[in-house]
């Protein structure tokens, strides 16, 4: 059976993969990220989850490669990561009262025979409306710098939603673990017989 690699150095993904309890190794794939003209959100994660996979192809070549992407829309616009606390206070302030959708890639691919399998999933955050007190004090206690949308739904930021829609929790956090499940089990890798 092929050795399972995370093609990627997010601590967040890494995470998500261990709690499949599959032995795994984690690789940085070099891709440019930067969308094409004109590109949709789910097209640029698609693209961006296959580059990912497919970059380590050559130094994994007998290997399930996991590629993940995602990005965050608010108000039509792609969300990044905020990098200061004025701009993790622009996004909060934009995302009080409203709804962001977050759009995550994924792709399997099987580096021995060149089966690829990709999914893009997608997840409502429903945003409470926001003080600017409250605003402050999310910023202030969690430091969300790194983290599309200026929150961590798996900590305080909690606290700002109103409610979530999607299929998998862990999509949100940026690795679908019920649709790499199902990638895996159609490779004869089944965490669970594993």
């Amino acid at each position: 059976m092929p050795d399972l690699i995370l093609a990627s150095t997010s601590p967040y993904r890494k995470q998500l993969l261990e709690k499949l309890g599959v032995p795994f190794e984690c690789a940085a794939p070099e891709v440019d990220e930067l969308p094409l003209p004109g590109e949709t959100p789910r097209s640029l994660v698609l693209r961006l989850a296959q580059l990912k996979a497919q970059a380590l192809a050559e130094r994994f070549p007998n290997h399930l490669i996991i590629g993940s992407d995602q990005v965050c829309m608010l108000d039509g616009e792609i969300t990044g990561k905020p990098h200061t606390p004025d701009n993790a206070r622009l996004q909060l302030q934009k995302a009080s009262g409203n709804v962001v959708t977050f759009y995550t890639g994924l792709a399997l691919y099987n580096s021995a025979n060149g089966q690829l399998q990709t999914e893009c999933e997608p997840f409502d955050v429903h945003f409470r409306h926001l003080s600017e007190q409250e605003i402050t004090a999310y910023i202030r206690k969690e430091n969300p710098l790194n983290c599309a949308g200026s929150f961590k739904s798996e900590g305080l930021g909690i606290t700002l939603f109103e409610r979530l829609e999607g299929r998998d929790p862990n999509t949100l956090v940026g690795l679908p673990l019920i649709a790499l499940c199902k990638m895996l089990r159609r490779e004869n890798h089944n965490p669970l017989l594993d």
